[in-house]
């Protein structure tokens, strides 16, 4: 039968089925009944232990809330929550607060005295203090998951009136500071220390508006590198938690912001550790040359962290290559790789090809193969197809987001790197022009890479795609003699026939989903 004291949270719903999803979410203050006998139908007696629960000589064991019971030395991740607590009767003479100043105050599960323990269990924690205090079931209940699995699970200590609750000495404020939130749904705690350990108790007794609670607080506290990278090192269980998304996802925007050229803090980047570091790299807008540039950085972290072959060969494998965009990096780079004795063989040639895959195929047959896209290079990565036909031929795609696109005005350029055509280099340059009655103008250009011997002459088409078809249309073409031993540049000076401002406005055709595609078809007409 239901227990009418529960008809006090007549909005929170509990079905003899399970832990409804409405239950933790009160948000009543039941501050007055915090610790008064009268609003109470159990006696929570807290053991507070002198050392970390589960130590052994040996330095295993878990620490902090994870381990419950005295008689067994266990890893952490062998307890689950199911028997976390231990509800026994505690002798009826306990106090509000009693001390304990032999361990030989507790009797085993076979009522045998703590003295004839064997070796091993010689170095269960000591038991200092023993902390009562009044609690409601029903309120405990609907703000913990923990509380109403141990209230409700149909055992006879479900049904006792004593509770029984070991913690260590350390954990003690941060448990005391969450049964009061659990009455109350506020916190007396400021500091972000003190609100990382109720985080931590918070999530171990599966309190979920605490966490958030914490979460929100921590949010709002400065935030600086230390703090950040310490949100990011939460344990697993804690990281992943919903209630506490908010917090982490803030801590990897602080980092993202802080270290976003990463040419000008290199020395601070590389000292970071591996949560930090992953965080910075996963930034679309990270202010780098090109992809070959991380990749020759990430190299360098993991030869700094991981000096023994086989352990940088794991960490580069298993959680950094997911930082590197091999897609967007040049063909030379990507032979390096192939031969790159920090990369496992066979995942080495795996990356190389998915990335000259997607190099090869063309525009419109990849938008979702590859799930990042490119970063705010310096150097602009392109997508080149080569034809050799009757003449040599290639087609290179290139995208500009609207906010790079910007970043020109007043006087900007932004640079394609490089790439080959009949053995000649070449690369496309974007940049503000000003032309008469118009003013700014988008201005897109062709250019070789350096001085060349001998004459050539380019056919050259520009195009990009437009609304509401997306498809490219052709915007402007022409022919070009680049001769040998001068500077060689040709293009147009305003692309698409309008104003800079009809250009990047919010309703322009020539963006879609804030980025501009363009496109640049080649021909080599002939050689003298």
């Amino acid at each position: 039968m239901r227990d009418s004291s529960l008809e006090i949270l007549d909005h929170t719903v509990v079905r003899n089925s399970g832990y409804s999803s409405e239950v933790g979410r009160s948000d009543a203050d039941f501050g007055f009944a915090f610790n008064d006998s009268k609003f109470s139908d159990r006696l929570l007696c807290i053991e507070i232990v002198s050392e970390p629960l589960g130590f052994t000589p040996d330095g295993e064991g878990s620490i902090s809330l994870a381990t419950w019971d005295p008689n067994r030395k266990r890893r952490r991740e062998d307890i689950t929550r199911e028997n976390v607590f231990t509800a026994i009767d505690i002798a009826a003479g306990y106090s509000d607060e009693q001390s304990l100043n032999h361990p030989d105050h507790f009797l085993n599960d076979n009522g045998m005295n703590n003295e004839n323990q064997d070796e091993e269990e010689s170095h269960s924690p000591l038991v200092t203090r023993v902390k009562t205090i009044h609690i409601s079931s029903p309120i405990l209940a609907a703000k913990s998951i923990f509380f109403y699995k141990l209230f409700s699970n149909g055992m006879k200590e479900s049904e006792q009136h004593n509770v029984n609750l070991r913690i260590n000495a350390s954990e003690e404020a941060a448990f005391m500071e969450l049964l009061n939130f659990i009455y109350s749904n506020t916190l007396t705690s400021n500091s972000a220390p003190a609100l990382l350990d109720v985080l931590m108790a918070a999530d171990k007794f599966e309190v979920s508006s605490c966490m958030r609670h914490c979460s929100s607080l921590l949010r709002n506290l400065p935030m600086t590198t230390e703090s950040a990278l310490l949100y990011l090192n939460l344990p697993s269980s804690v990281s992943m938690a919903e209630a506490v998304k908010p917090l982490t996802d803030a801590a990897k925007q602080f980092l993202i912001v802080r270290y976003k050229d990463i040419t000008k803090s290199q020395d601070e980047i590389l000292n970071l550790p591996l949560s930090g570091f992953k965080a910075i790299l996963s930034s679309d807008n990270l202010q780098v040359p090109c992809e070959d540039a991380i990749y020759d950085f990430v190299l360098k972290w993991a030869r700094i962290h991981y000096p023994k072959m086989e352990e940088r060969r794991e960490i580069l494998t298993t959680r950094l290559a997911k930082c590197i965009r091999f897609p967007y990096m040049t063909c030379k780079k990507l032979r390096k790789v192939m031969t790159c004795d920090d990369f496992d063989p066979k995942f080495a040639q795996k990356v190389v090809l998915e990335a000259l895959f997607f190099k090869a195929e063309s525009e419109s047959e990849t938008p979702d193969k590859n799930p990042n896209l490119p970063r705010a290079y310096k150097i602009r990565p392109v997508k080149v197809i080569g034809f050799n036909l009757t003449r040599q031929q290639c087609i290179v795609y290139v995208d500009l987001k609207r906010e790079e696109c910007v970043s020109l005005v007043p006087s900007g350029t932004i640079y394609t790197e490089v790439f080959h055509l009949g053995g000649k280099g070449f690369i496309l340059a974007a940049r503000v022009m000003d032309q008469q009655n118009l003013g700014h103008c988008f201005g897109l250009f062709l250019a070789t890479q350096e001085k060349m011997l001998g004459s050539f002459a380019v056919d050259y088409e520009f195009g990009a795609r437009s609304k509401p078809n997306e498809e490219y249309v052709s915007k402007y073409k022409g022919t070009y003699d680049f001769i040998g031993a001068r500077s060689n540049a040709v293009g147009c000076k305003n692309l698409f026939g309008i104003p800079w401002n009809s250009f990047i406005a919010e309703e322009s055709v020539y963006f879609i989903n804030g980025v501009v595609h363009l496109r640049a078809q080649l021909t080599i007409r002939q050689s003298k």
